[in-house]
């Protein structure tokens, strides 16, 4: 579905990807793990437009979408989750969904809230509620909604557990796993390894911007001189 090749790109004159490979196959959920400071955000930000691409190429179903914008990219059907500013905090959980459909007919727009209230049905009781109102959980669920209304085939999601509570972890990493089960393939950064790798189909570690491992989650549990020297563990 997505294939990331020879990629090197940053912000600027700042270099922080260098020459990256990254493999994202159709109803999987493909992580990448890595230290602070890895480049992890940056790859997806390439991947959604908001980085500057240097070298290499970023094809989604064959199609290579390096330098088309955002919105364009969303339009093709990816969606994107950043770990913060992800809300709009002053309008009600519904208007944030209004908001992010608002490119959708009304029939459409019923349609994708209906399938979103089945799979966060918290969102559809805190419907009025303000959004900066909602707890660390709720906030991120309301993040991984407003990208679903788009009814993306590809959803990029950075860190989305960062900060919660560990009974929040769980049930934000059990809804990711829902997300594939119902088609939708998924491209997950995350800083605690761990987590990552209990859901994860492939797993890459990226440290310094470049690739350090590709594989299974069982094959990087074996190389012990990785996960300690680059994770800690």
């Amino acid at each position: 579905m997505l294939k990331v090749s020879n990629l090197s790109a940053g912000y600027g004159k700042i270099k922080v990807l260098f020459d990256v490979n990254i493999d994202v196959v159709k109803d999987t959920i493909t992580a990448v793990i890595g230290p602070n400071g890895a480049g992890k955000t940056t790859l997806l930000n390439s991947i959604y437009g908001l980085a500057d691409i240097y070298e290499g190429s970023v094809l989604f179903y064959g199609r290579n979408i390096r330098g088309l914008k955002p919105h364009e990219i969303t339009s093709l059907g990816i969606g994107y989750v950043p770990q913060t500013d992800n809300i709009f905090s002053g309008l009600t959980v519904y208007e944030n969904l209004r908001l992010a459909g608002s490119t959708l007919t009304k029939e459409r727009f019923s349609e994708r809230i209906r399938e979103v209230y089945e799979l966060f049905p918290k969102l559809r009781e805190l419907a009025n509620r303000r959004a900066g109102t909602l707890s660390g959980g709720e906030r991120r669920m309301l993040a991984i909604a407003l990208a679903l209304i788009k009814d993306p085939k590809l959803l990029l999601l950075d860190e989305v557990t960062t900060d919660l509570a560990p009974i929040m972890v769980k049930k934000v990493l059990e809804k990711v796993t829902e997300l594939k089960k119902r088609g939708i393939t998924i491209l997950l950064v995350e800083q605690y390894a761990h987590r990552a790798l209990e859901i994860a189909d492939k797993v890459y570690l990226l440290a310094s911007g470049e690739i350090k491992f590709a594989g299974e989650p069982r094959q990087l549990l074996e190389r012990k001189d990785l996960l300690s020297l680059y994770l800690g563990i």
